[in-house]
């Protein structure tokens, strides 16, 4: 589209108002219509140009500016310019138009809608101008719009907050066939056009004054400024009719050139309009004349300007003073200008002001909305400064108090403008800035100071991590960063860099050091860059060595190898030519070697030649000594020096006896070398290394590598020659030695040989006796007969003549033998024995294990098998190490515990809070209030767990002690006797009882953490059960029917911590299967299902369904559709039964022993009450109890009970909880035996199944109830207590305690009612019942305190720990407890049998002790000594017992015979029996012993179990805890928002009184209309064809989801009802087809919640 602006009065080329030819009336009105168009565009035009100098930003074009501002962006960015504190850029929904541009509308672009509207409503538009959102949204009615911006223009222009729009009627040109595709846009929706012109006078008659007045005032305004005379405008400006503001008389001439100028404009557009279109009675009076809006926009328009230059004047001549003056002025109405912040504003407005002349080239003035902004910046600055300076005192506070994780903090505090702080620093941090700080003049870090300084630690921080973690390039990076600050960097050095460090940190580290200071990383660099200049330097010398070598002067040579610069170690100028040579060589070798000339020798290489030089000069002179020495020696016949300078000097390994073959040797050598020449020179000549010439003066004893110009001695024998010839006589002596040292093996070698030879020759005398044998084995056999005989004979005689000698002779060979064979089975003895040891150990342990079966098995062991296993009675450090491991544990469980119980109270309280800000029904401070407190709930406690006032009930004073001791004494009594508390509990109200089981009670029994307590517990429930089953059971089925309190007190208490655990394991696999099944759909309502196939059908076409909605379970059971559902839904609903039953039948071991035992109680009770009841009619209770109440709520809940995990927020669906409520429903008939019946005929197959599964659960409920007593399970008896190592202590709150006692008190005549009786004893002993504050102490809470009250009762909720004693124990000399004499007395007798044997207990008792068993006897009782004072005081044994066991033996044993007396006299013992009875209880309790070890280690492993669930269970409600947080943060972030995209509010607050009420849109169908969509069925009383005289008016309310519906008939209203559309999304879920309206009309639920959807969600 393209048009351009025309002249004045011009008319329009296209589309003109103005047309003098005579047309026909169907001209007439196309034209008319034509021109309607025309003028819409050009309002369109008119909001495009006015939006765009607003928004600073370009519009789409004209004609496709409607669709444009459809999503609501342009119009949420124009509520910004004007209304920035309602809307913000984060509040505009697809700021950019991204998703817009990408996929079109979405429903949340009505928000940017919306906030446009609230914006309006915030600056108090009028809400006449107001259009809807489906208006915008869905181009119901966009000139409505555009008639409002408009509207907003004018509204703005009169507030001085925008410019006035343009009039361009007339002005902008549009061709044919844009103005015909508007017209026909126009007719297409059907829209009436909004009088543009006339909204100035609306806008007036808005105003709450008298509008006859205020017309009047106008019209003299215009008049006056018709006349251009500026005193009498002014006067008629401020006429108070006229309700102009912040007129200033002083600018009376501004106003008028101002007023007459826009008066002029607006008359010269007016004619344009008219020229005859428009008749006088159609013209408006203002489209002339100025409105009161456009007055006071141009008063505001001047006002604003005088103060714009003001302002400017004031930036520009730096006058703090004027600026301010400025500011305040009302005409600009600045928002937040502060007094203190003036000189922020003049800097902030000078740099604006300067930057924008900069950028325009030209002087320029700052505009309102520019001030305003650079206001606002200056008050973050100047409000960031002062926070800034409070910061940083607090950074040099916590710099100097030394604390690194507060200085941590206070660095990192945004407000402190400091660079990013690394939090695993902070020790360094303070170190480091605690150091500057000590180096500054005044101790204070400023600001910049601070901000270089942490910039500086944080690079060296990170750069530290870098090294910690070996990352060379992070290193690197690091080292470059410029904010770290360090010098003398050198790029081509940076991996030298990064190894150094990273040894110097890896050093650093090992010494303790975790960071490498600023400095530490400076000195490195400096001290690498040093290493590197000495390296280059080391290579110019290197160069200049291999230069010198290469010319072959030695001098010059020794001088670069003496360069500093080389490093050279040990260079010795007087071997410079030796270095020279070897040099030479080496690198002659390497160029050889490497095959390239130019080959270079290395530094090490220089080092390995001038060290090897060294080396051949230094052996050279010592072989030179030697060689000297030696011929001196052979000249004078001197043999001595020989042997030691062969050693010394040669090296060589000589042999001692060899030395005068040595000399012999190197004498003759000597000697055939002599000349007779004498004048040799007295040089000797060597060589090195087979290559390199040494000269040695033997006279001078000088060396030297230099020859020295003579012929050297041939007459001596050379080095070489000297170990040659030594060589050769050590090995010719070593060879002879070498035959000596083997003359044993030359002596076999000739054994050998000689061998071989005489097995040859026997081979050969052994071939001929083989061919002769016939004949030799004759001459054998002859020649052995012959000697046989004689030998016989000679035989015979001798021993017939020696008789005697003979029988001496057999006895001495009979002995030997009997010895040799003793000898052998000893040696084998002692060869085996290992075995030997194992078959004794194993004798020994089939003696003790026949021991042992004879002490657990026989009626009366013997005394000597106890003997054995009393050692078994000691307490050790183990004992006494897990029995405190137990104690702190069930402590832990029941803190626990408790801590949970609160917690989910506190969780359901929280609940109904947030349901009830739903529904309004409390202020959301409340809920917050709630969750703070929610909070700090597990910290509070925690305190109040372990809190021990000194000053309290545990004073240390011996009154408070007494009190102490009289509550331990109460509640030991309460805890062993039953009977006190379950007639306590019959005497409560049941809501009361209820509670005070819930807390006091379990509380007493520490939730039975461990056996005693289980124990105890339960002869509480059987004794309760019991009491209530004989006073309020009257019928059998009063058990099933009612709600006995014992019965759900039991149930509560297994599902609860202790149970609950089980009740997961049992059922948590088959209902997660049930759950994650999917597919799984069992609905068995016919009804139901037939109308939610009828729902879906519905739903998929959305047209109403021919088919009838209510209908009876037989009517719906006719449709072949939902019989087919309904038998699936039976089908599967079998399986899934089958399932739980399976699971439930094979878990009967992992029911808690607890609810098997009272359903056995309450079985044994009903049949001794009731004895005609069959045992159907029991084993239905008894299921009832087990099934019913037991696991079906937590089947059919399972989130409930936690058998299932369900995260903060999550939920059940309603599909899988339905499956889970069909299978319980299944499962509680067939345990009852209940058939399906009546309204449940349709599920009559299943009644067989029923019937069936009934018998496996009565098989179940027989096997539940066949548990042994409480005393067997748990082997627990009346002496139980007194064998214990630790006091029995429970954990209550003082609140609890007070309770009790009063309760006690109050119904003392009824739970005991004898006058002896002992409860009534103790409740004397304790008095009236105490207050909170006499069990803090005096003290604990000031009486001043004005919340003391609320106070007391939090400290109420305090706990304490209550080591429970009996009171009534053993008193010495009077009223013996025999039970307590029978203790003590078996202890006696262990202590006197472990030291003194016997076979029965009255020999020991008669037989005196000897001294070693009285010695025995001392060191067992100082051993026990030592035991005992390393025994925790809780597990301590009375100081009567303590005394009896350190009596010595004897003592011992007649006060043994005392207390059996004692006891025989009551019958406990016999005299007659040698007191087997009292053996016998002694057997029973080292069995108990025993079974005691064994059972406390396994309730260590059940009480961790048990905290591990407790743990999981608080993290779960710690998730919805937080869950609950975050919904609040929601609703706190939202609360400045009514949730209703109709319902506007400003900044959240409620509208004042007197305000209008929002106007909502509103939806208006006839009854013939909603007829035909299928959502009215009926009226009732009214035909069909008097529907359309019936209106239905539908408007939303002002809560989401409420809608008000009126009905009126021939435009009377006859009723109205408020709709929830939540109880139709609630009836369609339930199935409900059809509802009732006015109790008249019938309406179709599912097409009611369709039409809304469609209408007022857009969905």
């Amino acid at each position: 589209m393209h048009h351009e602006e025309l002249a004045p009065l011009q008319r329009p080329h296209y589309g003109s108002i103005v047309d003098d030819e005579r047309l026909s009336a169907e001209e007439m009105d196309e034209r008319r219509r034509q021109n309607i168009a025309y003028e819409y565009l050009c309002h369109l035009e008119e909001a495009k140009r006015w939006m765009e100098v607003c928004l600073e930003e370009e519009l789409p074009p004209t004609t496709e500016l409607e669709e444009g501002l459809r999503n609501g962006v342009y119009l949420a960015k124009l509520a910004k310019f004007f209304a920035p504190n309602v809307v913000s850029d984060k509040k505009i929904y697809d700021v950019e138009q991204a998703r817009y541009k990408r996929s079109g509308l979405h429903f949340r672009h009505t928000d940017n809608t919306v906030q446009w509207l609230r914006a309006m409503e915030s600056i108090g538009l009028p809400k006449i101008f107001y259009p809807e959102t489906t208006d915008v949204y869905d181009r119901k009615n966009i000139p409505r719009m555009i008639y409002c911006i408009h509207a907003l223009s004018l509204y703005l222009f009169k507030l001085g907050l925008a410019p006035q729009i343009q009039d361009l009627l007339g002005k902008v040109d549009f061709t044919e066939e844009e103005i015909s595709n508007m017209r026909k846009e126009l007719e297409k929706y059907g829209i009436q056009m909004p009088s543009f012109s006339k909204i100035g006078g609306i806008l007036a008659s808005e105003l709450s004054v008298d509008e006859a007045a205020l017309h009047a005032a106008v019209i003299a305004i215009n008049e006056a400024i018709e006349k251009g005379i500026a005193e009498q405008t002014i006067v008629t400006l401020r006429n108070p009719n006229a309700m102009l503001l912040n007129v200033d008389e002083e600018l009376a001439q501004d106003y008028q050139n101002e007023l007459f100028e826009a008066k002029r404009r607006k008359e010269s557009n007016a004619r344009l309009k008219v020229n005859g279109a428009i008749s006088e009675e159609e013209r408006d009076v203002y489209e002339e004349l100025l409105t009161q809006a456009e007055i006071q926009g141009n008063i505001n328009k001047i006002n604003i300007h005088i103060a714009l230059v003001q302002v400017n004047e004031a930036i520009d001549q730096q006058d703090e003073v004027a600026l301010m003056a400025g500011l305040n002025r009302p005409a600009l109405s600045l928002l937040e200008v502060l007094p203190q912040n003036s000189s922020w504003y003049l800097m902030q407005l000078c740099n604006s002001k300067e930057q924008k002349m900069q950028i325009a080239g030209v002087p320029n003035m700052l505009d309102k909305s520019e001030i305003q902004n650079e206001v606002s910046v200056a008050n973050a600055e100047a409000e960031a400064h002062k926070l800034k300076l409070i910061a940083v005192d607090n950074i040099n506070t916590t710099i100097r108090n030394c604390d690194p994780s507060k200085t941590l903090v206070a660095l990192m505090k945004p407000e402190a403008q400091l660079p990013v702080v690394h939090s695993f620093a902070a020790v360094f941090y303070q170190t480091e800035l605690f150091n500057l700080q000590q180096q500054n003049a005044v101790n204070y870090l400023a600001h910049d100071e601070l901000s270089i300084a942490v910039e500086m630690l944080s690079a060296v921080v990170l750069l530290n991590q870098a090294l910690e973690n070996k990352d060379l390039l992070m290193i690197k990076n690091h080292l470059r960063t410029p904010c770290i600050g360090f010098s003398n960097l050198e790029e081509e050095n940076f991996q030298r860099y990064a190894d150094t460090l990273l040894s110097i940190k890896s050093e650093a580290s090992s010494q303790g050091q975790d960071y490498l200071s600023w400095n530490d990383i400076q000195n490195c660099i400096d001290m690498v860059n040093m290493q590197i200049k000495e390296e280059n330097e080391r290579i110019i010398a290197i160069g200049q060595i291999n230069e010198a070598i290469d010319q072959g002067n030695p001098e010059k040579t020794l001088e670069t190898l003496l360069l500093p610069t080389a490093k050279l170690q040990d260079v010795k100028p007087v071997n410079a030519r030796h270095y020279q040579d070897v040099l030479y060589h080496a690198k002659a070798q390497k160029c050889k070697e490497s095959q390239d000339e130019s080959a270079l020798l290395w530094l090490d290489e220089i080092q390995k030649g001038i060290n090897g030089g060294n080396n051949n000069i230094k052996e050279a002179a010592i072989l030179a000594v030697g060689t000297s020495v030696i011929n001196k020696s052979l000249e004078k016949g001197d043999s001595q020096p020989i042997l030691m300078i062969l050693q010394s000097k040669f090296g060589l390994r000589v042999i001692p006896e060899c030395a005068e073959n040595y000399f012999r040797n190197l004498s003759e050598a000597k000697n055939m070398k002599a000349r007779e020449d004498g004048n040799e020179s007295p040089w000797i000549k060597l060589v090195m290394k087979n290559m390199y010439d040494y000269y040695y003066n033997v006279e001078t004893e000088e060396g030297t590598c230099d020859a020295p110009g003579v012929v050297p001695k041939t007459s001596w024998l050379t080095g070489e020659e000297i170990q040659s010839i030594v060589g050769q006589v050590t090995a010719d002596y070593n060879r002879e030695q070498l035959w000596l040292a083997n003359e044993n093996l030359i002596v076999q070698l000739q054994a050998r040989a000689r061998g071989f030879l005489v097995r040859k020759n026997y081979q050969e005398r052994k071939a001929y006796l083989q061919s002769q044998e016939p004949s030799a084995i004759k001459i054998q056999a002859f020649w052995k007969g012959y000697k046989q005989r004689k030998s016989y004979i000679d035989r015979l005689k001798v021993l017939q003549g020696n008789v005697a000698a003979i029988v001496k002779i057999q006895s001495w060979v009979k002995m030997w033998l009997a010895k040799r064979s003793y000898r052998k089975r000893l040696q084998y003895f002692k060869d085996h024995n290992d075995e030997i040891v194992k078959i004794q150990a194993f004798l020994r342990a089939n003696k003790a294990r026949e021991d042992y079966r004879t002490l657990i098995g026989a009626e009366n062991p013997p005394l000597t098998v106890l003997r054995k296993f009393a050692y078994l009675l000691d307490q050790s450090d183990l004992d006494f190490q897990e029995e405190l491991e137990v104690t702190r544990l069930r402590e832990e469980v029941v803190t626990k515990i408790r801590s949970n119980q609160q917690l989910e109270k506190d969780l359901n309280l929280m609940d109904i809070k947030i349901g009830l800000l739903v529904k309004n029904r409390i202020t959301l401070q409340d809920v917050v209030l709630h969750s703070k407190k929610l909070n700090k709930k597990s910290k509070s406690q925690l305190e109040e767990m372990v809190m021990v006032d000194k000053q309290g009930i545990k004073g240390l004073s011996k009154e408070r002690r007494k009190k102490l001791e009289a509550y331990q004494h109460l509640f030991y009594l309460l805890q062993t006797n039953p009977t006190y508390l379950a007639k306590l509990i019959f005497q409560m109200p049941q809501n009361k009882s209820t509670k005070f089981m819930d807390t006091v009670i379990f509380t007493l029994y520490n939730y039975a953490s461990n056996q005693r307590e289980e124990y105890l517990l339960l002869k509480l429930f059987k004794t309760a059960l019991e009491e209530e089953i004989n006073s309020k059971v009257d019928q059998i089925q009063d058990i099933v029917t009612g709600n006995p309190t014992v019965i759900k007190m039991v149930v509560s208490f297994n599902r609860g911590a202790r149970g609950q655990n089980t009740l997961r394991q049992l059922l948590a696999p088959v209902v997660k299967e049930i759950m994650e099944d999917k597919s799984l759909i069992i609905n068995t309502s016919p009804v139901d299902v037939y109308k939610s196939w009828v729902n879906q059908l519905e739903m998929q076409t959305g047209e109403a369904s021919k088919l009838p909605y209510d209908v009876t379970t037989e009517q719906a059971l006719t449709h072949a559709e939902v019989v087919n559902k309904l038998e699936s839904s039976i089908q599967s609903l079998r399986a899934v039964t089958d399932k739980v039953l399976t699971t439930i039948f094979s878990s009967l071991n992992m029911m808690p022993y607890g609810m098997r035992y009272i359903a056995k109680v309450l079985k044994c009770s009903l049949h001794e009450k009731f004895p005609d009841a069959t045992e159907d009619e029991l084993l239905k209770i008894v299921g009832n109890l087990l099934y019913y109440r037991y696991m079906n709520p937590a089947i059919v809940a399972p989130d409930g009970f936690d058998i299932i995990d369900i995260t903060a927020g999550g939920q059940i669906h309603p599909d899988q909880r339905r499956n889970l409520g069909c299978v319980a429903k299944v499962l509680q008939h067939a345990a009852s035996n209940k058939l399906f019946e009546g309204e449940s005929e349709h599920l009559s197959s299943m009644n067989t199944y029923l019937s069936q599964t009934y018998q496996k659960f009565r098989i179940f409920f027989q096997a539940a109830c066949d548990v042994p007593e409480p005393e067997e399970k748990f082997n627990i008896d009346e002496y139980s207590d007194m064998v214990t190592l630790s006091k029995p202590v429970i954990y209550i709150s003082i609140e609890e305690i007070i309770n009790t006692h009063s309760l006690l008190l109050e119904h003392q005549d009824a739970i005991a009612t004898e006058p002896n009786d002992l409860l009534n004893e103790l409740l004397e002993g304790l008095g009236p019942v105490p207050d909170v504050e006499s069990f803090l102490g005096e003290g604990a809470v000031d009486p001043n305190d004005p919340n003391r009250a609320s106070t007391l009762n939090q400290l109420a909720k305090t706990e304490i720990s209550l080591s429970l004693t009996s009171k009534y124990e053993l008193r010495e000399g009077e009223d013996q407890d025999l039970k307590s004499l029978m203790i003590k007395t078996k202890r006696l007798i262990v202590d006197v049998i472990r030291t003194q044997p016997g076979d029965t207990l009255s020999e020991i008792l008669e037989t005196p002790a000897t001294a070693v068993q009285e010695s025995e006897h001392l060191k067992l009782a100082e051993k026990r000594a030592i035991l005992d004072s390393k025994t925790p005081e809780k597990m301590k044994h009375s100081q009567s017992i303590f005394e009896d066991r350190q009596l010595p033996l004897e003592q011992k044993k007649r006060k043994i015979q005392r207390n059996l007396r004692t006891l025989e006299q009551a019958g406990l013992v016999s005299s007659a029996t040698k007191y087997q009875e009292i053996i016998n209880e002694i057997a029973k309790d080292i069995r108990n012993q025993r079974r005691y070890r064994h059972h406390r280690k396994a309730e260590l492993v059940k009480l961790q179990q048990t905290l591990n669930a407790l743990n999981s269970k608080t993290t779960f409600y710690e998730e919805q805890i937080n869950y609950y947080n975050t919904y609040i943060k929601t609703c706190l972030d939202n609360l400045t928002r009514k949730n209703s995209r109709r319902s506007i509010k400003v900044d959240g607050k409620e509208e004042v009184k007197g305000s209008k009420k929002l106007k909502q849109t509103s939806l208006k169908y006839t009854a013939a209309r909603l007829h035909e969509k299928g959502v009215i069925l009926e009226i009732e009383d009214l035909q069909t064809n008097q529907f359309k005289n019936v209106m239905f008016d539908i408007t939303p309310g002002e809560e989401v989801g409420d809608f008000e519906i009126k009905a009126k008939f021939l435009g009377v209203e006859m009723e109205k009802v408020q709709l929830h559309f939540q109880d139709l999304l609630q009836m369609q879920y339930e199935g409900v087809a059809v509802m009732k309206m006015f109790d008249k009309a019938k309406v179709n639920v599912n097409l009611l919640i369709f039409l809304l959807n469609k209408k007022f969600y857009g969905k």
